[in-house]
């Protein structure tokens, strides 16, 4: 259905609700402009409002204005509420992430720079894989050197602008460096050799593009008459001078950003760019978005007292007319498990005494190791939770390899994914057999799949002949669908065609069931992909796969608990946020110690994390951890020591969890904070619940049959938020022991019998 959009007055009264710095920054249009937004001040609203402005004043048409974000979820939301506020010219505005908008100019100029149109992009997992093949030819042995810190070193060089020439004169002559150097420079030539780019070459040589040809920046920089660029704070310098050079035709640069948020320093962020942006634009103006629209004041005031011991700053303070709101909580516990169990019971106590949701809560944490402690608890307690920054639906082995088709047929040079998916299902084509098309292609200056497709003119070949024919007709007949055929019926007759449907149907296992269900969900998504963008190209579709994100995956409807790391939540909210492991060596961390400008940066951390909560926060410290294996004594961090007394609520139970009593523990228990007479009816025993997953309706009485667990009769249900946990009462065939099991219903993958 076409959205309509809002008429003038709509607009005009969108625009007398915003305050008055957020209204100067939506009429100030020329020139450049820093909009200073404290975290949870309305930014996204101003850029918005700021586009709406420039389009009903008639500044220019929406195909002019250039809207930068850092995920892919971000631009579809800006592009969604562009389209609402002024109609179905707003799907005209570009609106993108640096990646997205980068790849589109690419596929339009890059060969004027030796490149095809059809290149691949290359994922980390892949580039990791160049780089261990190239280790392997030289004989650098991993456990000396690291493949994944040499592709760190080649990406910090990209960003940089030093290519593999120049590794050495830049970082000194000594063996590591001549190692890294010679990896660089294969891995260079390999990328090149495949048409492919990994995701730092996606800017730069979009960045080449503009600096090297005159006629493509005054092209895109004369198209754009407006650009905007969100999360300025997280640009490197590589994007920095995209940006300078875009902007360089109409100087009309409006960027959006908060210092105190800069913690990406690990990626190649620099907060110089935002501290420094007067300096590079003369002439510009800088507007401060203070009043925050999402918090408590007792959130910001332990914000703005922890973030003012930072000297690198701007400075701002983020006030609220929401009221004062409860305290944040802190609370010091024994070691992790006590930690997990606390946040375990505040969230159920919270869930039957005020009908709360999972999603309303989120775990934060330093660093994914400490993840463990808090997903045992969530599992003995029937809490159902997501972790973000696991394994992601598209790195899961069968969707990789149906990928891998699908990039060897849009790019036959990609001779990474064609080793990947050239056996499998299998064919009898060998390692060996392998090894010999790669000599042979790197020997005649082609791609394997060019030897494979002529495999009869080499005699090496003779002896898998009929498998590599087989094999190139399946590609060329794959070929015929995407070039004739919607999407949604290549991938149909890929699943068929190759074999990989039946190889899985012919195990006959609960994980090659499992995988076949990942391939049919895979389906949907390309489904509902041409259902939202209507006939739409190979290429954008595996692009937009391979430039998503671990939070585009973050599914709003999701009713489960979110844990992630403090770097993954940034701009992200919930009604009631857990920060776990505050501690000295541990948030901040050992490496930070000594280095101001590192503690200044996990005081950024700091005060992003405090600033996700929009109601309650928790800040929870132990004294004793077991972290990487290893147990250690643990003092508060010195971001605890900055928070201000008088906003602060200390908890401090003593309460009686060792890991004894937590390995014993049942697998539900009733929280041991929740108030007598809470909300009793939200644990009372139902008759009957229907679960939203799966669509089966459970009752007591029913006989069911899990996986693990065998054949069982229900003998209670129990409402849980949106959930119901399910007592059920299963047999031993072999020994009659009867056993309870609780399980919730959305997430169990019951059979009802």
């Amino acid at each position: 259905m076409q959205t309509l959009g809002m008429d003038r007055e709509q607009i005009a009264a969108q625009f007398d609700r915003l305050n008055e710095p957020q209204k100067q920054a939506v009429r100030c249009t020329e020139g450049p402009l820093l909009i200073l937004a404290g975290a949870g001040s309305g930014k996204t609203t101003v850029l918005i409002q700021r586009i709406a402005h420039i389009l009903e004043s008639g500044l220019c048409e929406p195909y002019e204005i250039l809207a930068i974000t850092f995920t892919n979820k971000a631009a579809g939301e800006l592009k969604d509420r562009i389209e609402r506020m002024i109609g179905p010219r707003g799907s005209d505005v570009w609106a993108s992430t640096f990646h997205s908008f980068c790849a589109r100019i690419l596929r339009r100029e890059i060969e004027q720079i030796g490149y095809r149109r059809d290149f691949s992009i290359y994922a980390t997992d892949d580039s990791v894989r160049v780089i261990k093949d190239a280790m392997r030819r030289m004989e650098i042995d991993e456990k000396t050197i690291s493949p994944k810190m040499i592709l760190h070193l080649i990406s910090r060089s990209k960003d940089a602008r030093i290519s593999a020439g120049e590794y050495l004169k830049e970082n000194g002559d000594n063996y590591f460096n001549r190692c890294v150097q010679r990896v660089f420079e294969a891995y260079v030539t390999e990328l090149k050799d495949a048409n492919a780019l990994d995701f730092d070459d996606i800017i730069l040589k979009t960045v080449e593009l503009l600096e090297q040809f005159d006629e493509v920046r005054l092209k895109y920089g004369g198209r754009f008459k407006y650009i905007m660029v969100d999360e300025y704070q997280d640009t490197n310098p590589l994007q920095y001078r995209l940006i300078s050079l875009l902007s360089s035709v109409r100087r009309n640069i409006c960027v959006v950003g908060d210092d105190d948020q800069s913690i990406y320093k690990f990626r190649g962020a620099t907060i110089e760019n935002i501290l420094s942006f007067e300096d590079n634009f003369p002439g510009a103006k800088t507007i401060r978005l203070e009043q925050n629209y999402r918090s408590t004041e007792n959130i910001l005031e332990a914000a703005n007292a922890v973030i003012q011991y930072n000297k690198g700053r701007k400075g701002k303070r983020l006030w609220t007319s929401a009221g004062s709101g409860d305290k944040v909580y802190l609370n010091k516990l024994a070691n992790e498990y006590e930690e997990s169990l606390f946040v375990a019971d505040t969230i159920l106590d919270a869930v039957a005494r005020d009908k709360a949701s999972y999603k309303d809560f989120a775990v934060l944490y330093r660093t994914n190791a400490q993840s463990n402690s808090i997903e045992r608890a969530f599992v003995k307690c029937g809490i159902a939770y997501k972790v973000i920054g696991g394994m992601r639906f598209y790195d899961r082995k069968e969707i990789r390899d149906i990928l891998s088709y699908l990039h060897l047929i849009q790019n036959h040079s990609d001779n990474l994914r064609l080793k990947r998916i050239i056996n499998e299902p299998k064919r009898s084509i060998g390692a060996r057999t392998v090894s010999r098309i790669e000599d042979l292609a790197a020997a005649n200056g082609v791609g394997m799949f060019d030897i494979i497709d002529h495999a009869e003119h080499f005699p090496d070949l003779s002896r898998s002949l009929s498998a590599l024919k087989q094999f190139a007709a399946l590609i060329r007949h794959l070929e015929t669908f995407r070039d004739t055929a919607p999407l949604s019926a290549l991938v149909s007759e890929l699943y068929t065609a190759s074999g990989y449907v039946q190889m899985l149907i012919a195990e006959n296992t609960e994980e090659a069931k499992d995988r076949l269900a990942n391939l049919q969900e895979f389906l949907s998504t390309v489904t509902a992909y041409e259902q939202d963008g209507g006939s739409i190209s190979l290429s954008s579709f595996l692009e937009e796969i391979s430039l998503m994100t671990d939070i585009d995956q973050l599914e709003d409807g999701d009713d489960r608990v979110v844990l992630m790391t403090l770097h993954s939540a940034k701009g992200l909210e919930f009604d009631t946020v857990f920060m776990v492991g505050v501690e000295e060596g541990i948030f901040p961390g050992l490496q930070s110690m000594g280095d101001e400008a590192e503690i200044e940066e996990e005081r950024r951390l700091m005060y992003v994390g405090i600033t996700r909560a929009k109601k309650h926060l928790y800040i929870l410290h132990c004294a004793q951890r077991m972290i990487y294996g290893k147990t250690g004594y643990y003092q508060p961090s010195r971001f605890i020591r900055e928070l201000p007394a008088e906003n602060i609520e200390k908890l401090y139970e003593d309460r009686a969890a060792t890991r004894e009593a937590f390995a014993k523990a049942p697998a539900f228990r009733v929280p041991a904070y929740r108030k007598s007479g809470a909300n009793a009816a939200a644990t009372s025993t139902v008759g009957t619940f229907r679960a939203e997953k799966t669509g089966d309706t459970y009752t007591v009485g029913m006989r069911v049959s899990h996986k693990t667990f065998g054949e069982g009769v229900i003998i209670a249900l129990r409402e849980m938020g949106n959930d119901t946990l399910l007592e059920i009462e299963f047999t031993d065939h072999e020994t009659g022991k009867k056993t309870v099991k609780k399980v919730m219903a959305n997430f169990a993958r019951l059979t009802i019998l």
